[in-house]
């Protein structure tokens, strides 16, 4: 099959690998370009999956607490440029909206939405007024309400990363508060190994298999070999089996025994994440306009 140059261009941003080695891949999967990914890095061609370099959407990220730390509202506020998400107007907007859902106990975005802020006006017409007073779109992306009998540990990372964690069997707020820097900055997948869907496991195993043959070793090193890479794996992406960032001799899990601890349930947020990028080329716009004319 015919593999465009779009398509090589964007298996080469999301890996590193050369060229006529993406196309290759691409074509030996038939287009596939999640198959390609994951055979790059079985030949050792892929120096990363930088998928996250196409995150595009503006915004900020902003947490809620009660007084008593037992609920938290986290919502993701998106604009088109990062020149707006530090407009004050904007921040206001988003802050608003937050203490709105902590109030309400809510984190449906149409109920929210269509809640009372002042004067009989909507928070969707505070959206609205705001969208043209500063001239972008203007979306509340997502929420979450989290709640627990112990603590909710909040952290918020420069405005664009937000984090809640409840913890049970704990009240410790700066523990809590801890662990949620910790997920910000290690952003794990899931709380122990054995939560790693099935699927991902699957697709791992396969490719360290893939290059734990291609060494050349025996059999049975070669089965050794890959049960250390799963291991390691399911430790990277789970939150009790990563080292943890306050005291790298000592895993999240280790922490949790030492303070009879348990993590609950975690949510992450990063602005933008999971939103690829419209990529503009300028000069083509102009021709274009020009050759219309």
């Amino acid at each position: 099959m015919s593999i465009s140059a779009s398509l090589v261009k964007d298996l080469r941003e999301r890996t590193g690998a050369g060229m006529m080695e993406c196309k290759k891949a691409l074509e030996e999967t038939g287009g596939d370009i999640e198959a390609a990914v994951d055979a790059l890095r079985a030949k050792g061609q892929a120096k990363a999956d930088k998928r996250s370099s196409k995150v595009a959407a503006e915004g900020i990220v902003v947490i809620q607490r009660s007084e008593d730390g037992k609920l938290a509202v986290m919502l993701e506020v998106n604009c088109e440029t990062d020149f707006v998400a530090r407009d004050e107007n904007f921040k206001d907007f988003a802050d608003t909206a937050a203490k709105l859902a902590l109030t309400n106990k809510t984190d449906d975005l149409q109920q929210l939405l269509a809640t009372a802020v002042n004067d009989g006006k909507t928070l969707e017409d505070t959206r609205q007024a705001l969208v043209a007073k500063i001239g972008e779109n203007v979306q509340i992306r997502r929420i979450i309400l989290a709640s627990s009998e112990n603590v909710v540990g909040a952290y918020v990372h420069g405005q664009r990363i937000g984090v809640l964690i409840s913890l049970s069997d704990s009240t410790d707020a700066e523990l809590a508060r801890d662990i949620a820097m910790h997920i910000a900055a290690s952003k794990p997948l899931v709380i122990a190994p054995e939560d790693v869907p099935a699927d991902l496991i699957a697709r791992e195993k396969e490719i360290y298999s893939v290059q734990a043959a291609e060494s050349g070793k025996p059999a049975d090193i070669v089965e050794k070999m890959v049960i250390g890479r799963m291991k390691k794996f399911l430790d990277e992406v789970s939150l009790l089996g990563q080292t943890y960032v306050k005291n790298p001799d000592i895993s999240v899990g280790t922490l949790l025994q030492q303070t009879k601890a348990k993590v609950a349930n975690f949510v992450r947020y990063e602005v933008g994440e999971g939103i690829e990028k419209v990529q503009t080329d300028f000069a083509a716009e102009v021709m274009a306009q020009v050759k219309g004319n």
